[in-house]
């Protein structure tokens, strides 16, 4: 029998649902659970590809190409499994099913209304979920704040399960606290109203996981406990950490598996947090620092920094690093300002290694290129992620392969396009279908035996994860190979570049795919590790 834990946020967007629904599927887990996740976004949109990055955070790939919300990385990177499109649901799927389905007579002549066959929707594709991974649990994440308008009839969904199944849903709100600066002392009425809100919808939470800047106190417990109708002993606090992979160690210190488990009637199947705990321990410990810069364009929103649309490149950074024995320090560097100023990429010398990460448009394309020549001549170890293997590509093309007018057809019409739409990505684009229609999910790819990339994964075949419509042209690769750039990896299928290197250089690689995809805590991305590697020579 599969049991749903349902996670919603309280009082702000941004509290730490996602974390928080990973974390309790990693103490299950743990515990001997079969566990899956859900992560339900309330947008119209269809998926998250379509999204800007700035406003949504990092889309991530699941290997069947589902574009997701970036919550689906946390749930991999905790749960150290693959997910999938079950996995993630929005408003624009839900609707779009229902109303193919009603053209397709499948109401059978009834009146097909809001309520209930929309979440009647949600509730068949959670239960899908939780068939096709044979999972004792399912968690699932609603996106957003309750109280909002957006996610009502998610919240309504959740209602009607836990009506149908008294015994097989628990509900989670994760709420947040404040430290008003002038008060000095955290504020609870933001949760008792969020709660009262939840009650509104005809949910009354089991647990409340109270997020704060530092930790909840008896007092502060004992009022939620009494103004939210749980018990106290279910009020969690989760202070602020250094390391999410800290979250699962601290729930476990208030017990919060076996309180789940006691509202379930189970008993824990075995005890295995110990490797999880080990890296916690190593994180903290670790006093050696490694300097990273990634070389973007997506991390500013006025006067702040949004770290989320790269957020997969950082996580696997910090995996990398751990595992080398090093504390990494990531530098946000602006493109744009190498175009204004190219005499400003001698800043890079201040870095162990850089990274250039994926992106679209033309928009600081120039200055990432500078960056790319700089760390090529002052053999900085230098990493880079799809749209980096491209513009690594027609930077050494320009100024080693003596290709002057090398570019992307994604930035110029006129020129040496070295790089170039795929022809099915050209039909695609002509007749204005751009969302969910790129080169996405995951593709084989053999190694040239003896290269760099070999050198890392130690073995010829490997299968990784893409988003892209433009490619490396293979009319330019013979001038390039004959100037040194070796193209290790390739995509026998459709004979498509994957990998480019050079191996006279302490570490300059790129790939089209996206390896932060794949990198777990506990299981690094090998090529991550291979950067990192001679970053800390």
């Amino acid at each position: 029998m599969t049991r749903y834990i349902f996670i919603v946020g309280g009082v702000m967007s941004g509290v730490g649902k996602g974390v928080a629904c990973a974390s309790l599927g990693k103490i299950l887990l743990s515990k001997g659970f079969a566990v899956s996740a859900v992560k339900i976004d309330p947008y119209i949109n269809v998926d998250a590809g379509t999204m800007n990055p700035l406003e949504h955070g990092e889309i991530f790939v699941t290997d069947d190409g589902t574009e997701s919300d970036q919550d689906l990385g946390n749930y991999e990177r905790f749960l150290g499994r693959s997910f999938s499109k079950v996995n993630y649901m929005t408003t624009g799927q839900v609707y779009d099913s229902v109303i193919k389905r009603e053209r397709n007579l499948e109401y059978k002549g009834k009146c097909v209304e809001v309520v209930p066959h929309i979440p009647q929707e949600v509730i068949s594709r959670i239960k899908v979920t939780g068939k096709q991974d044979k999972a004792d649990f399912v968690l699932i994440e609603i996106g957003g704040t309750v109280g909002e308008y957006q996610n009502m009839l998610f919240l309504e969904a959740a209602r009607m399960m836990q009506a149908s199944n008294q015994n097989q849903v628990f509900f989670v709100m994760v709420s947040y606290l404040p430290i008003p600066s002038n008060i000095g002392e955290q504020k609870t009425k933001p949760t008792q109203t969020a709660v009262r809100t939840l009650n509104a919808a005809g949910i009354q939470p089991d647990m409340i996981i109270a997020r704060s800047e530092l930790p909840v106190d008896k007092i502060r417990k004992q009022k939620i406990s009494l103004s939210c109708n749980v018990p106290v002993d279910y009020v969690i606090s989760a202070p602020d950490v250094k390391s999410i992979y800290e979250i699962p160690v601290n729930f476990e210190k208030e017990d919060v598996g076996k309180k789940i488990l006691e509202k379930f009637g189970l008993k824990d199947k075995k005890q295995d947090m110990q490797e999880w705990r080990a890296l916690v321990q190593k994180i903290h410990s670790l006093k050696k620092t490694v300097k990273i810069g990634i070389v973007g364009k997506y991390f500013k929103i006025g006067d702040f920094t949004l770290m989320d649309s790269y957020l997969s490149v950082i996580e696997a950074i910090k995996h990398a690093a751990w595992q080398e024995n090093y504390k990494p320090e990531i530098t946000w560097l602006a493109a744009e300002k190498y175009e204004k100023n190219p005499k400003e990429t001698a800043e890079l010398k201040e870095f162990d290694g850089i990274i250039i990460p994926g992106g679209f448009g033309n928009r600081g394309s120039e200055g990432k290129i500078k960056a790319i020549e700089f760390c090529r001549k002052q053999k900085i170890p230098f990493f880079g992620l799809c749209l980096g293997l491209q513009l690594a590509v027609i930077e050494f093309a320009r100024n080693v392969a003596g290709i002057k007018k090398a570019n992307s057809a994604e930035f110029t019409t006129k020129g040496d396009l070295v790089i170039d739409v795929l022809p099915d990505q050209k039909v695609l684009l002509k007749e204005k279908k751009y969302g969910g229609t790129m080169r996405l999910g995951a593709y084989q790819c053999t190694l040239m035996k003896g290269s760099k990339a070999y050198q890392a994964y130690k073995r010829s075949e490997i299968s990784e994860r893409h988003r892209h419509r433009y490619e490396i042209q293979n009319e330019y690769k013979e001038r390039l190979e004959k100037k040194g750039m070796v193209f290790s990896g390739i995509n026998k299928e459709r004979d498509l570049i994957e990998i480019g290197e050079l191996p006279n250089h302490p570490f300059f690689l790129g790939t089209q795919f996206h390896p932060e995809l794949k990198s777990r805590p506990l299981e690094p991305h090998p090529l991550f590790v291979e950067f990192m590697r001679a970053a800390t020579r």
